[in-house]
């Protein structure tokens, strides 16, 4: 019974020896020296003017949204294109409508100034 769960009670192991054991080497290891330039906070290179709470622009949720969108279409294309010979023309012509769908999107993104950045 043990030899069919020691494989997986290794890979546990070893699995947390890796993610803990660096962390606590550093814990450890590390010289602990506070100072007021390494407790204060950082933001952008310059001390926090305003209140973390803060509202943000809605233009730029809508440019992280267009960009996460484009970014995983596109990450379709690298096993579309690995897998090509195997897909022949059907799959070929498959990927030609949705890269065009793609491109649709894209110009009619463009045309409506959601790209702009005032």
């Amino acid at each position: 019974m043990l030899e069919t769960y020691f494989p997986i009670l290794l890979f546990v192991l070893v699995g947390l020896g890796v993610g803990v054991g660096p962390i606590l080497i550093g814990w450890l290891l590390s010289p602990n020296k506070p100072d007021a330039e390494k407790l204060s906070p950082y933001e952008c290179g310059f001390e926090a003017f305003e209140d973390a709470r803060m509202q943000f622009d809605v233009r730029y949720y809508l440019i992280a949204i267009l960009f996460i969108i484009f970014d995983l279409e596109t990450a379709f294309l690298v096993p579309w294109g690995v897998a090509l010979k195997d897909l022949g023309l059907p799959g070929f012509l498959i990927m030609a409508v949705f890269l065009i769908e793609l491109f649709i999107g894209f110009i009619y993104l463009w045309k409506k100034g959601a790209l702009e950045w005032e």
